[in-house]
């Protein structure tokens, strides 16, 4: 048995208490300094001084397998399509070992410095990789024992009907442990969205898996596919399996046609996963938290042949959704931060997420007054302690 005590911490910014962690679960949390090393035979213990505390932080849509993080700069290059994009990555990426072990582990280590402990992340599964990149982040994952709890979505970026070969990859990778398999505009870049969706249900229902869609089209053309992707949802029983990413058209509808698109999202169990970039248009989210249309926010990806943009901090993120909504309250600003943490707890299966008895120990110490004020100011992390362990202390790495 292996137990830490975090002494004096805020939860949320609240009461002071000792949270005791027993192999790598929080155990208890009481009044701080009524705990006691010898009355809990603490091995370790943590000066909290009175930091705020915070659950782990859950990147709900990464690529980790896609970063040069930690090589030499990388100009940015090629067409700023989608499609230009694709192209792109393709005819570079093996200059730049992409993807490895160490590229991805680069990746993790960063989520962890600034406070993300779960991830879900999209792997490129092609014809030019095969499985490599999900054996890759798997390996990275547990080279790092498991301090970042990885699901994976086995993700087709250059396409799924267009590249034969490719359903066969996605329904080996979700027989073989993958959470979910991705999708990517299907109208746009396959030009055959019925094709496409039919395919990837079919998999996702008999290999029991999640769908997880990247859909960048706009306007009614996006709103024609949340609609397909709905109907199949029911249709093949998948409620609470199938996730759309970016889904930028949902903001732009006109307001009746929106509203009736959240309650059918809302009835079709589909969940909504945004990176909020400062150009798209606002989620109406108030109307889908109401229509339980869960949301979880991502990094995306970060320092990749996409973007030179990025550093891994989901805190950040959370600071973009406020702003592109206009978040101000109090109330308001610590539902962002909620998204990032506790709200994102379902887009990896957690049923417990939080600062709760029985809970993973994954919690993030920072010196803040309240929850308005870490995202305002998105401080270091003082501390981060991953299923138990100590991975950030005093703002420095310890993996």
């Amino acid at each position: 048995m292996t137990s830490l005590l975090l002494a004096d911490v805020r939860p949320w910014g609240g009461d002071a208490v000792d949270v005791t962690i027993v192999d790598g679960v929080i155990s208890d949390l009481s009044p701080a300094g009524t705990s006691t090393d010898s009355s809990t035979a603490v091995e370790q213990r943590i000066d909290g001084r009175g930091l705020l505390a915070l659950p782990g932080f859950v990147n709900a849509h990464a690529h980790v397998d896609k970063s040069w993080w930690g090589q030499p700069w990388v100009s940015y290059g090629g067409q700023p399509t989608t499609q230009g994009r694709i192209a792109h990555e393709r005819a570079e990426r093996d200059k730049y070992g992409i993807p490895s072990i160490g590229g991805a582990k680069a990746v993790l280590r960063e989520f962890l410095r600034h406070g993300t402990t779960a991830t879900r992340t999209h792997v490129d599964v092609d014809l030019g990789v095969e499985l490599r990149g999900i054996a890759g982040v798997l390996e990275a994952a547990a080279a790092l024992d498991g301090a970042v709890e990885v699901e994976i979505v086995a993700f087709p970026q250059d396409g799924v009907l267009r590249r034969p070969g490719v359903l066969d990859l996605l329904d080996k990778a979700a027989a073989e442990g993958a959470t979910s398999i991705g999708g990517l505009d299907p109208a746009t870049i396959d030009r055959d969205p019925v094709g496409q969706l039919d395919a990837l249900f079919e998999i996702a229902a008999r290999r029991e898996v999640g769908i997880d869609l990247h859909l960048h089209d706009r306007g009614d053309l996006g709103a024609f596919q949340y609609e397909l992707i709905a109907e199949r949802t029911v249709q093949a029983g998948l409620q609470g399996k199938v996730n759309v990413s970016h889904g930028f058209a949902l903001g732009e509808l006109a307001p009746a046609r929106r509203a009736e698109m959240v309650d059918q999202l809302g009835e079709a169990g589909i969940s909504w996963t945004t990176v909020a970039p400062a150009t798209s248009a606002p989620l109406p989210f108030r109307e889908m938290r109401a229509a339980g249309v869960a949301i979880g926010l991502g990094t995306d990806g970060i320092r990749d042949l996409w973007s030179p943009y990025g550093d891994g901090d989901l805190l950040q993120i959370a600071r973009g959704f406020a702003r592109l909504h206009g978040l101000r309250t109090d109330e308001d600003l610590t539902y962002a931060v909620e998204l990032a943490t506790t709200y994102g707890a379902s887009f990896v299966h957690r049923e417990n997420h939080g600062l709760t008895v029985g809970a993973r120990a994954d919690i993030v110490l920072i010196d803040a007054e309240n929850a308005p004020d870490v995202l305002v100011r998105a401080p270091r992390r003082e501390y981060v302690i991953a299923g138990g362990q100590v991975v950030v202390r005093d703002g420095e790495l310890q993996v």
